[in-house]
Parts: structure tokens; C-alpha cells; sequence
């Protein structure tokens, strides 16, 4: 199973247990302990994963750390833990500002096992930054954030290449933070430019005003405009044209490869699916084929074997269908979570498939 995944996988529990998981152990154990699993930890081996770490920091002795996780002899990455109900701030890492120095570890984390903050010493060396060059968080994975967590993972922990992306990825994080606040409440200066481009007129108090609230709702219809048309890609997925049609369907998989584009709650959507599959045949045989109509998830990318199918084109209703034979129960979703509930009737259609039947 590849680490999008098992992503998947976390993200789901997270979503069924985070407000039972009210201590700082009970996170630990639930969540974390399977993110360190996910990135090819043996959270068994205790030269891997070495809980309660300890290292004297000055005249502090005997402090402890929650995690360090460890390859060939070396400390990689220190790990902070607080419960999942806590919102993380800085005050929770003064641990790891200590630590930092009198280890190896060029990274750390903070996390409450639904949130992890990534940090390293970007701006001085061997000192912790104090802000996070990498964020992310279980309730809501970005498509990007597989990718880049690979570089954490044990068998691809490169430390040099890990240190030139922080730089990058924290300026990166900066500028989108910025640009989110922009979005959500433009600031004066941006009034000002945009105001002063579209009229000549002197700019007063209520202009400011009215144009502030203008900017705010064109970016946000500008954003639910360009996701309806499809022109986000995330991920460039081969949509050949199929050649033969599912017994008893339409030819909507027939415009497949003319300009599809897929989008991230598709390939959000195709994960969730992907991932509650694995527990009852190969992920590699769940396949993702889409179209301008809807997009299909298939069995051994065979177009009679559908297991569901993704009908998120719609700018105001989305809905999941599942099958049993031929017929197709579609079912509403607001939140991509609600994917989840369909496990039963996914399970019973994975079953139905691999037994030989198809729709």
C-alpha cells in the first residue's frame, strides 16, 4: 500500500475517533504510532522509534521528548505529542527548542495526530526555527502533501535535500498563508490597486469599503468558477477512449481523453474508495477512469467492473453512486468524508465484482 493510501486510511480513522481521543497517549496510540507505520517506521524496533527519548539539555536533566525516530544508528526527525482535542501553539515545543541543539535531529515535529508541524533550523543553524517549514493536516490532505511527505519516510530520509526544500517550502507556506488572508479580507493596499484600475474616481471610506467586499466575492466565485469548468488539474490521468460500453449503460465514457480534466476531491474521492478496497483486494487492481459526465471507478480498469462512480460535476449537488448488478443507487455527499459511509455498499460491490459478476 503507497503512503497516499495509507494517508487515506488515517485520515479516515481520524475522522470516526478524534473526539475520543482525548488524552495525550490515547492520540499516540491511535494515530500517531500508524503516521510513523505510514512512513516506514517499525514502531516495534525500538532503534527505529525510541518513545520517551532522553538527552541532558543543560541544567535540565533527564527531559524527555515523545518520539525520535532513528535510521542506521542516527536520530532523524524528534516528535512532540499533545492530545488531539489541543489546538497546536508554540508554547507546546519547548521541548523540542531545547532538544534541537543537543541532537542530531535537524527535523521535528508537533503534532496532536491530526495536525503535524514540521520544523527545522532554516533561519540559524542548530537553532529551532519558530515557525513551521511544512504544515498538514488528516482532516483535510492536499493532493501535494503525499509528495512531500515521502521525504520523511525512513527509506528515502535524505537530510541535505530535506534542508534545501525547507527553505523553499517554508517560504512557500508564508506566501500562501498571506495570499488566504488577502482572499478572505483584502487589505487596503489591495483595494487601492484594484480600485484604482478598474475607476479613476477618487477612492473614499465607503468605496473602500464596498470594493473590499467586491474583491472578496469575485475571488470567491472566481474559485468555485474555475473548479465547475474543471481547469485545477490534479492529476494528468490517461481517459482512453473505452472500447466497449458497460452492458446496459449510456456512452458517457465515450468523451473520455477529450479534455477531461480531474479534479482534487475526484482524485480525493477515488482515494477514499481505493483505500477502503485495500482491505479486500490489491489497491493496484482500483483504478481511476474519468469523464466529462462522471467520473468511474473501476475494478482491474475494466469498464463492465465498475465499483462506483463520482458525479461531482455539478456546481450545487454531488453525489457518489453505488452499484448492485446493473443498478445504480446514487447517494448525495456534501463533505468528502461522507464517502466513508458507503463502505457496506462499496464492500458488498467489491465482492459482487471479484466473484465474477460485473455491471
Amino acid at each position: 500500500m503507497d503512503l497516499a493510501t495509507r494517508l487515506v486510511e488515517l485520515e479516515k480513522r481520524t475522522a470516526q475517533h478524534r473526539e475520543l481521543l482525548l488524552t495525550e497517549e490515547a492520540a499516540k496510540t491511535a494515530l500517531v504510532l500508524p503516521f510513523f507505520q505510514a512512513l516506514g517506521y517499525d514502531v516495534f524496533n525500538p532503534s527505529e522509534v525510541i518513545p520517551e527519548f532522553t538527552a541532558d539539555v543543560g541544567i535540565k536533566k533527564g527531559e524527555k521528548v515523545d518520539y525520535a525516530l532513528c535510521s542506521e544508528g542516527r536520530v532523524n526527525i524528534l516528535v512532540e505529542c499533545k492530545p488531539s482535542s489541543v489546538d497546536l501553539d508554540l508554547k507546546h515545543a519547548s521541548q523540542l527548542f531545547r532538544y534541537f541543539a543537543t541532537t542530531d535531529a535537524r527535523v521535528a515535529i508537533l503534532t496532536n495526530g491530526v495536525v503535524y508541524k514540521f520544523f527545522s533550523d532554516t533561519e540559524q543553524p542548530n537553532k529551532m526555527d519558530d515557525k513551521p517549514f511544512f504544515s498538514f493536516s488528516m482532516d483535510a490532505i492536499r493532493r501535494t502533501d503525499p509528495q512531500t511527505l515521502e521525504r520523511f519516510s525512513r527509506s528515502q530520509f535524505d537530510i541535505a535535500a530535506i534542508i534545501a526544500e525547507a527553505g523553499r517550502l517554508k517560504l512557500e507556506s508564508l506566501v500562501r498563508l498571506e495570499i488566504e488572508r488577502e482572499f478572505a479580507q483584502p487589505s487596503e493596499d489591495w483595494v487601492r490597486l484594484i480600485a484604482k484600475r478598474v475607476s479613476p474616481a477618487q477612492l473614499t471610506a465607503a468605496m473602500r469599503e464596498q470594493y473590499g467586499a467586491l474583491i472578496a466575492a469575485s475571488i470567491a466565485q472566481l474559485i468555485r468558477d474555475r473548479v465547475n469548468d474543471r481547469l485545477t488539474s490534479a492529476l494528468n490521468v490517461a481517459n482512453p477512449a473505452p472500447t466497449e460500453l458497460e452492458e446496459g449503460g449510456s456512452d458517457d465514457m465515450s468523451d473520455a481523453g477529450d479534455g477531461v480534466i480531474t479534479t482534487d476531491d475526484e482524485i480525493a474521492g477515488f482515494r477514499i474508495v481505493q483505500a477502503i478496497a485495500a482491505r479486500h483486494v490489491d489497491p493496484r487492481r482500483v483504478v481511476i477512469r474519468d469523464s466529462k459526465s462522471y467520473c468511474a471507478i473501476l475494478l482491474d480498469d475494466n469498464n463492465r467492473k465498475t465499483i462506483a462512480r463520482l458525479h461531482f460535476n455539478s456546481p450545487t449537488t454531488r453525489y457518489v453512486g453505488t452499484f448492485d448488478g446493473k443498478a445504480e443507487t446514487r447517494h448525495p455527499v456534501v463533505e468528502l468524508t461522507e464517502v466513508y459511509k458507503l463502505e457496506p455498499q462499496l464492500v458488498a460491490r467489491i465482492a459482487e465484482l471479484a466473484g465474477g459478476a460485473g455491471g
